[in-house]
């Protein structure tokens, strides 16, 4: 179910379906891409699979590690690794990049941006005042505090150049932006903290920018309960997109889980933890899978996996967990303290421990986080 969903929302898939779709591109001779997040280079791909020689140059900007092998075979792609989830000096350098990139573009070039999420840590330009240690600052303590994906974003672009619609004012001829989107609703002007999204209201000038969202959390959804239907199970999903603490999240899907009257469960979102001073190793799936194996213990025949669609959690490489009603006591057997494990956000090694961490690589793509839960004693 994991990999149909990622399959369907690959970032290289998705660009290249909507481009051969298109007619705005077919017109356009002369291609200049700019792609910025943790799928970029697979949307890069899409677009010169589609657009092949018209691509003039492409800036691909994403988190170190996920950037595809292939790129290095195309000579037009200039690649720059940057920072994610929290900014450093290399976002600075990226956003000046990409400023530089955008203020170089010329009449007859028609400008293509892939934006994907991780755009808002990749890539950085501050406003006036504004130092590098605020922001890094602000990212953190978003992260330890739960604050949702909207929150973050919003927090983010209020200290930006070019977030919340300021890359988009500098731009003096149309473009087309397409995006992979990890944030309810949708919205660009969300995603990436509004990279490409529309002009704030007090922006002078025309937004000359044609956005369109290519690969959503639902997409990923309807693509995992294909899987399970093709196997005979019933299939429900989440009335929402979730976007609880990873507590009240675990609890409720759990018995969600033991008393539907389907087989399978599956739900989308991004949940929140609120860490520790010091915390740990881990991710907020591994740290949901672990209180789910919790919740899950002393039944039978129930299974859950939890994990990002982006291929990685927190700061580490595995993308989530998959556990069962045998996991916690497994984990207590193999010498380690669950509860510990999650009073000190310190989840991977006692998951890891159990054979239980899901470790994919870079995925290309990001639309927010999966939870998949089968009830196989029916």
């Amino acid at each position: 179910m994991y990999a149909a969903a990622i399959e369907r929302v690959n970032g290289r898939a998705c660009v290249a379906r909507f481009l051969r779709g298109s007619s705005v591109s077919a017109a356009a001779p002369r291609v200049a891409v700019a792609a910025i997040g943790k799928a970029a280079g697979s949307m890069t791909l899409g677009a010169l699979d589609t657009l092949g020689e018209r691509v003039q140059q492409a800036l691909v900007i994403t988190k170190t590690g996920h950037a595809e092998v292939e790129l290095a075979q195309h000579e037009v792609v200039e690649l720059l690794e940057s920072a994610h989830p929290v900014p450093d000096a290399r976002s600075l350098a990226a956003g000046a990049r990409l400023l530089d990139w955008t203020q170089a573009l010329t009449p007859d070039v028609w400008p293509l941006f892939l934006i994907s999420g991780g755009a808002s840590s990749l890539v950085e330009h501050l406003r006036p005042g504004v130092d590098l240690q605020t922001v890094a600052a602000l990212n953190r303590t978003g992260l330890a505090s739960g604050w949702s994906i909207e929150r973050l974003n919003a927090e983010r672009a209020q200290l930006s150049a070019i977030k919340g619609g300021g890359l988009t004012a500098r731009l003096q001829q149309p473009a087309l932006a397409l995006f992979i989107s990890d944030v309810p609703g949708d919205d660009p002007a969300v995603i990436g903290s509004g990279l490409l999204g529309p002009l704030s209201a007090d922006s002078i000038g025309k937004d000359q920018v044609n956005r369109r969202v290519v690969a959503r959390l639902e997409d990923a959804l309807a693509a995992a309960a294909e899987v399970a239907i093709a196997h005979g199970r019933t299939v429900e999903f989440g009335a929402r997109r979730f976007c609880e603490d990873v507590h009240e999240l675990a609890h409720d899907f759990a018995g969600t889980l033991r008393g539907s009257a389907a087989e399978v469960l599956a739900w989308g979102g991004e949940s929140v933890v609120s860490l520790p001073a010091a915390p740990g190793r881990g991710g907020r799936n591994q740290h949901l899978a672990l209180l789910l194996a919790r919740a899950m213990q002393g039944q039978t025949g129930l299974a859950v996996l939890a994990a990002g669609t982006d291929g990685t959690d927190g700061v580490t490489d595995d993308a989530g967990a998959l556990v069962d009603d045998t996991t916690w006591q497994s984990i207590e057997l193999a010498g380690f303290d669950a509860e510990t494990a999650l009073a000190r956000a310190d989840t991977a090694l006692a998951l890891e421990a159990v054979g239980a961490l899901l470790h994919t690589g870079p995925t290309g793509t990001n639309v927010g986080d999966l939870l998949l839960g089968i009830r196989y004693d029916c």
